[in-house]
């Protein structure tokens, strides 16, 4: 029988209702190995309401029985990783190495929430007048949901549901239909480690799931991860609805390599970043921007080692990189390629055509790298998301910062240099959120935020971190004064409260 994929709401699994499935598919042979439920807006409701029931209860839960919690799912999400990582092989298609690393990112943000008793710690002024103290604390929001994309369907889910549930609230999420099942996975793990019925949820489904989460009445917070025009969208409704919202666009991410950089490691931080998990990553390095007259050499470098990368399944420990996530977005990517020299690139690397003996249904595309790519072509200007390389020549650190900063999209850059000077320089200069200096992918540790500028972020926090905390709460101060039983009452006074 086929696999079918439901619904977790109120503590167990619940079968769909409204008599809709997406197919799932395995990438690498372009078989449907399951389907997913899609949640009417009925039962985003239940999901909802069983999340509001709960919240009565978990919000004045003592931050140690939170925490105990937390660490018991963090332990069975370490014995179960493997288990996890192949799950997002068989759906997503990225090889098992890089899954695996994946669900390391995703517990460092639990190792973060095990401990945020510090981040909750509260302020307090005493005898700011006369026997006044005031005091600043900080308490959850309510139900907050979370909508996550289908290129890390566990690691983005936990940059959201452990910090969220730390701080008190409780968590509906709506994991991408593409790779649902780690989603259902992680959340039975969470029982396991004694999380309360309705504290965390999860509901399958598209655009009509989604769109009565940004209106419901009763959810106070939307995080959301994805493309930039989704992300516009999803701020604009759920700010519209009342809502407090970090929405994550797109990307066009550039790493700047100046001429005294060492070009063998520039290379090979290229070709990680640009062709690891088949391009399907937010801070994938798109676009080298390389300055003077090393951009022949620099290309060459890059070439030798991309065409050597091993393209197969992700469950083959041979294989270096996976198909893509779908036949419809396999096609996409290779139109940018397709189109490229017309545009006035010039195709060093042209991957489209691209199978797998055995696997020749697979979602399969190779390696492509652009050279001499004019800004004003699409292969530059549009997130492609696919294993897709394009290097730019300028002739000055400043042209380069120039480009960079005229892109839309200010998500991750890094600059490749041995000049301190220079490197400092690029770091104050760029308009972009994550900056790595000799460093191809600036992910931050989980105790520092993640977040774009520009078209790569709407609302006002960045996702986990400090700004992770400061999103699932909200800020709180009281002033109070007890007098002392032998004092005299002051009366009746009319005029503005000061302080003495």
């Amino acid at each position: 029988m086929t696999k079918i994929v439901n619904h977790w709401i109120g503590g167990k699994t619940v079968e769909g209702a409204s008599g809709t499935y997406g197919p799932v598919t395995d990438p690498a042979t372009g078989e449907v190995t399951a389907k997913v439920a899609f949640a009417s807006v009925e039962e985003v409701d239940a999901a909802v309401a069983a999340a509001k029931d709960a919240f009565a209860t978990w919000r004045h839960s003592s931050l140690a029985q939170r925490t105990s919690i937390l660490f018991k799912f963090r332990a069975l999400l370490d014995a179960h990783r493997d288990e996890i990582a192949r799950l997002i092989t068989a759906e997503h298609g990225k090889v098992h190495s890089d899954a695996l690393g994946e669900v390391a990112r995703g517990l460092e943000i639990v190792d973060l929430a095990c401990g945020i008793n510090v981040q909750l710690k509260g302020e307090l002024s005493t005898q700011v007048a006369t026997r006044v103290d005031v005091a600043a604390i900080r308490q959850p929001l309510g139900v907050v949901a979370g909508i996550t994309p289908f290129n890390f369907p566990a690691m983005v889910p936990m940059w959201m549901f452990p910090i969220a549930i730390a701080c008190g609230n409780t968590f509906v999420l709506k994991p991408s239909e593409k790779d649902p099942s780690a989603s259902i996975r992680l959340a039975e793990l969470l029982a396991e480690a004694g999380l309360p019925d309705g504290v965390f949820n999860v509901v399958q489904g598209d655009k009509v799931a989604v769109d009565r989460l940004l209106e419901h009445p009763d959810v106070q917070a939307i995080s959301f991860v994805g493309s930039t025009p989704i992300a516009r969208h999803i701020h604009a409704t759920a700010s519209a609805h009342g809502k407090r919202v970090q929405a994550l666009g797109g990307a066009k991410n550039h790493m700047l390599v100046l001429p005294d950089a060492d070009l063998d490691a520039a290379a090979d931080a290229a070709v990680s970043a640009a062709y690891g998990s088949a391009g399907e990553r937010c801070m994938a390095i798109s676009a080298v921007v390389a300055v003077g007259s090393i951009g022949d050499e620099l290309v060459e470098k890059i070439r030798e080692r991309a065409e050597k990368i091993k393209i197969g399944p992700g469950d083959d420990p041979a294989s270096e990189m996976g198909p893509l996530i779908t036949k419809e977005h396999r096609d996409r990517v290779a139109s940018y390629v397709t189109n490229a020299a017309s545009e006035g690139a010039e195709v060093v690397l042209d991957g489209t055509g691209y199978t797998v003996e055995g696997y020749e249904n697979g979602h399969w595309i190779g390696i492509s790298l652009l050279d001499k790519v004019p800004t004003t072509s699409k292969a530059y200007q549009d997130e492609i998301f696919g294993p897709v390389l394009c290097v730019l020549r300028v002739d000055t650190y400043e042209e380069g910062v120039a480009l960079i900063n005229a892109s839309p999209f200010g998500n991750g850059t890094a600059i490749f240099t041995r000049d301190g000077g220079a490197a400092r320089r690029f770091q104050l200069e760029v308009e972009a959120g994550m900056v790595g200096v000799n460093v191809p992918i600036p992910v931050p540790v989980g105790y520092h935020s993640f977040g774009g500028w520009k078209d790569s972020l709407f609302g006002d926090h960045h996702i986990y971190g400090n700004d992770g905390t400061h999103f699932y709460t909200r800020g709180k101060v009281i002033t109070s004064r007890w007098p002392d039983p032998s004092e005299t009452p002051a009366g009746v006074d009319l005029g503005f409260p000061r302080n003495h």
